[in-house]
Order: structure tokens, then C-alpha cells, then sequence
């Protein structure tokens, strides 16, 4: 509870940032005093205070939102001061945060650059631990028509084979199909493996008579397009 002290509150640590907050708004905030808002309390150990926990996990995650809001609750609760209940709280704000920005795309979508298919998929892969591979289903105007997930590997690669890859394209008579995944570690450069698999997702697409306009390496801040590349024939 907040004391008067000559007429001006005087308010504990944690409560802090959430007077700042109240009175100037939340964008005053700084990445720690945000979270401490969430952790609400301090550890109990020698005075700490929420503001103090959420500065040191901010400084052990490099003060990165990247690098914290990929922490999984069990990592968050092993800290001290956080536990189960506050790593909880973190963890279902960054999932919120994560889903707001992730807008379905309508149907009328025409895809034209790699650019788009990043912007796409970049807060969905976020923070993955395994690759996973995506196909985006377009019809005869490149429009999207929906996305199929083909597969999860391990976490140094993702097993995809045309079988599976065009099976929804084929069941809905796609026009054109672009192929997109992640690479864990942030960085998009491909692999040989990644274009082995993009020559002969490529081929197959031929024979089926579906176009196969892209395969975009989705990575941490930026992406790699294979068609971008010349790395195989346009469509």
C-alpha cells in the first residue's frame, strides 16, 4: 500500500512502473519496467522487487524481445523470482502479443514478392525450435487460397517430400503453390539439402503442371528466395 509522505505518495518499488504507466502512458515504459508490470511482485529476497527481477531477465536474454518472448515457461520459472505463476503470465502475454499480429491473410491476397510470404510467416516462426515447412496454395492470379503445413523435423532439418508437399495442392486443384520454412538458428542462408529439396519440389511441380513460384528461407530479421536467386527457372 502506498504511505503519504508530506502530501506526495511514496510507492513501493514494483508499483513503480505501473503509477508511470497510469500516468504517462505505456509507451514511457522501458522492455523492464513493461514486464514488471506483469511480474507485479519482487522475489522476498532481500528487498528485491519486481522491477529488479524483470531488469536481470532482460539483461540475461540481451535485452532482446526476440530472445525473451522464445523462453518457455519452465525457463522462465526456474528463474528466481518468477516461478510457475509468473512464468505463466509472461508466457500467455507473448503468445497474445504474437497472435495479434499474426492477421489471417484474405482470400483476394496476390503474392508478388518474397517479401510477402516473410512478413507472413516471420512472427508465426519466431522462436521455433524445429523447422517446419509451409505450403501457400494460390490460384491463377498468384490470390491466396489457403496454407497447408506439410511438416515439423528435427532441429537441424525438416524431411519433405513432393508426395506431401503438393497432396493439398493437387486435392484443390491449386494453380501455384510457394513453399516456405524456417531456419532455427535465425540465420536463412540455405543448405545444400534446402536446395536439393527446392529442385525437386520444383520438378515435380513441372510434371503435375503446378507452378512453383518461390521457396523462402524464413529467418530471425530477414529471408532468403530462392527465386529471387535465379535458383530455378521462372513460372
Amino acid at each position: 500500500m502506498a504511505q503519504a509522505t508530506g502530501g506526495i505518495k511514496s510507492w513501493p518499488e514494483e508499483e513503480r512502473p505501473r503509477e508511470k504507466l497510469i500516468g504517462r502512458g505505456p509507451a514511457a515504459l522501458g522492455p523492464a519496467e513493461l514486464l514488471a508490470i506483469l511480474v507485479r511482485t519482487g522475489s522476498g529476497r532481500r528487498g528485491e522487487s519486481a522491477l529488479d527481477v524483470t531488469r536481470a531477465l532482460w539483461a540475461d536474454y540481451h535485452e532482446c524481445w526476440d530472445e525473451v518472448a522464445q523462453a518457455t515457461p519452465a525457463e522462465l520459472s526456474a528463474r528466481p523470482g518468477l516461478g510457475p505463476a509468473k512464468a505463466a503470465t509472461l508466457a500467455a502475454a507473448f503468445e497474445i502479443a504474437k497472435r495479434i499480429v499474426q492477421r489471417p491473410l484474405a482470400t483476394e491476397t496476390a503474392f508478388r514478392e518474397s517479401r510477402q510470404v516473410f512478413e507472413h510467416f516471420a512472427t508465426r516462426f519466431s522462436g521455433l525450435k524445429k523447422e517446419v515447412f509451409y505450403c501457400l496454395l494460390l490460384d491463377t492470379r498468384n490470390r491466396y487460397v489457403r496454407e497447408e503445413r506439410i511438416s515439423e523435423g528435427c532441429l537441424t532439418s525438416s524431411l519433405v517430400h513432393p508426395r506431401e508437399a503438393f497432396r493439398a495442392a493437387v486435392r484443390e486443384a491449386a494453380s501455384a503453390v510457394i513453399f516456405a520454412h524456417n531456419h532455427p538458428s535465425g540465420d536463412p542462408t540455405p543448405s545444400r539439402e534446402d536446395g536439393d529439396l527446392t529442385r525437386r519440389l520444383w520438378e515435380a511441380g513441372k510434371i503435375l503442371g503446378i507452378r512453383v513460384l518461390d521457396h523462402v528461407i524464413v529467418g530471425r530479421s530477414h529471408h532468403y528466395s530462392f527465386a529471387d536467386e535465379g535458383e530455378f527457372p521462372p513460372t
